[in-house]
């Protein structure tokens, strides 16, 4: 018997013991529990989750363009992965990995268990009994061989479970093999698991290849989802128009897309907003782990996101867009940032550049300012990163955001003997950032700077 599918997703099948899988899912305690504090760095995971989230509101609504009172779906964020939808007795853990496009494409399965998270996403797969389905969410593509080889497989078994072939018959038992491997290596607990420490006792490895092509069956891969440095600009056609297409709302999609981002953002830090005197409304509605200790259902609230809680967020921004503008950035005031800001560059690394640049030069005023040879000393610095610079657009020809991640990994890779002495990585990137000001290095092709400083210039005396 094939397995059942909601919304293009196959369903979780399994054992049904007294607690269901989103019971499971919430009180079987992770076994790390890192992603909340670091999810500050990782804009680009909410951002997914958010657009999952809209995902699931819109396939809640009625023809008339409400959400159907029977639609009780929900997000828990940062949970045993990054994100978990919930939606009925269907669970599905989604691991999101950004893969910047210099990185490539994920070239073999080893690469996928360990950047690409699959090994961990097996773990906690297991832990929860077999119960759960799994997703990967990433900006990176799948290479041709290996990579595209365990694709098929994933949908030769999802057509076959839950009448799992014996893996001496089936044709992707090689895949497989890879993949046992791989987890083995890069999860130490599957690896303690399986190799019998403490009590268990050891799997063999035909079992431990029917357990990964159990996991495989319940496992999609999302492949070059939209990269970070686009999403602002895409996600609100891509993501929010559709849905207020169907609610029959007008409303601006970024300043929607904006608001719900927020609620996201929120609550993959695990610090949503939950005041006090709300607590008694909140635990009437229908998730609020009803029956847990209260510190973890405390912390659970604040990691989740209803429907409620998406459908607010619309109004919300439908009533008041001008709240959720983005404001307009400021003129450039450097011939650094005009540099930057006309390759495309973000906003984050103009600010990050513009700080570097500061401290190189304050670095060289406190050494010039006593040390007679230093002047020459800085001159030679700057001398070997043109040299970098140019290594860096030798061949491939990077420009903006590309050509400073290249000129980073160049700057890291430099001996640090070879370098003036208490100077590190950032600040060698600061003296990049000091010759580009120089215009000494360019991120794209040359153009008069002057001109576009005096018309920024020109806008902050019309704007004042």
């Amino acid at each position: 018997m094939a397995p059942e599918s909601v919304g293009g997703r196959p369903t979780a099948r399994g054992d049904a013991p007294h607690m269901t899988a989103a019971e499971l899912v919430s009180s079987v305690i992770p076994a790390d529990d890192d992603g909340a504090p670091t999810a500050d760095r990782y804009d680009w995971q909410a951002a997914m989750a958010a657009a999952d989230g809209l995902r699931l509101y819109q396939d809640g609504l009625g023809d008339d363009g409400r959400l159907r009172p029977e639609c009780e779906d929900w997000i828990l964020c940062e949970w045993q992965e990054d994100w978990i939808l919930i939606s009925g007795e269907i669970v599905e853990l989604v691991s999101g990995k950004h893969r910047d496009t210099s990185a490539g494409a994920y070239t073999t399965i080893n690469k996928l268990a360990d950047d690409g998270g699959l090994a961990h996403l097996f773990s906690r797969w297991a832990a929860l009994k077999e119960r759960v389905l799994c997703r990967l969410v990433t900006s990176g593509g799948l290479a041709a061989g290996d990579p595209r080889h365990l694709l098929n497989a994933m949908t030769s078994l999802r057509s076959t479970k839950p009448q799992m072939p014996h893996m001496s018959d089936f044709e992707h038992r090689i895949v497989v093999g890879k993949l046992r491997t791989a987890i083995n290596t890069h999860c130490e607990v599957t690896k303690e698991r399986w190799s019998g420490s403490g009590v268990s006792v050891v799997v063999p490895d035909d079992e431990r290849d029917i357990e990964v092509a159990r996991f495989l069956a319940a496992l999609s891969i999302h492949e070059n989802q939209i990269q970070r440095d686009h999403i602002a600009y895409a996600a609100p056609g891509m993501f929010v128009q559709p849905v207020l297409d169907k609610m029959q709302v007008s409303a601006p999609a970024d300043a929607v897309w904006s608001a719900v981002l927020a609620v996201f953002q929120s609550r993959m830090r695990g610090r949503g907003r939950l005041p006090i005197g709300e607590l008694p409304s909140v635990l009437q509605r229908g998730n609020t782990y009803k029956g847990f200790p209260s510190d973890l259902a405390r912390k659970l609230q604040m990691r989740t996101v209803t429907m409620s809680d998406i459908e607010q967020a619309i109004h919300v921004a439908a009533a008041l867009p001008g709240g959720y503008a983005q404001l307009p950035p400021l003129p450039p005031t450097s011939r650094l940032e005009v540099k930057l800001d006309v390759s495309g560059c973000s906003a984050n690394t103009i600010e990050r550049a513009r700080s570097l640049r500061m401290a190189y030069r304050d670095y060289w005023s406190d050494r010039e300012s006593g040390d007679p040879t230093a002047r020459v000393e800085r001159l030679r610095l700057e001398r070997r990163l043109q040299r970098l610079s140019d290594e860096a657009t030798d061949t491939l020809q990077p420009q903006g955001a590309s050509l400073w991640r290249r000129l980073q990994e160049l700057v890291d890779a430099l001996d640090p003997m070879l370098l003036p002495p208490g100077m590190d990585a950032d600040l060698v990137m600061g003296g990049i950032c000091d010759l580009t000001d120089q215009c000494m290095i360019w991120f794209g092709p040359r153009f008069d700077v002057d001109v576009v400083l005096e018309r920024g210039k020109l806008e902050r005396r019309t704007s004042a």
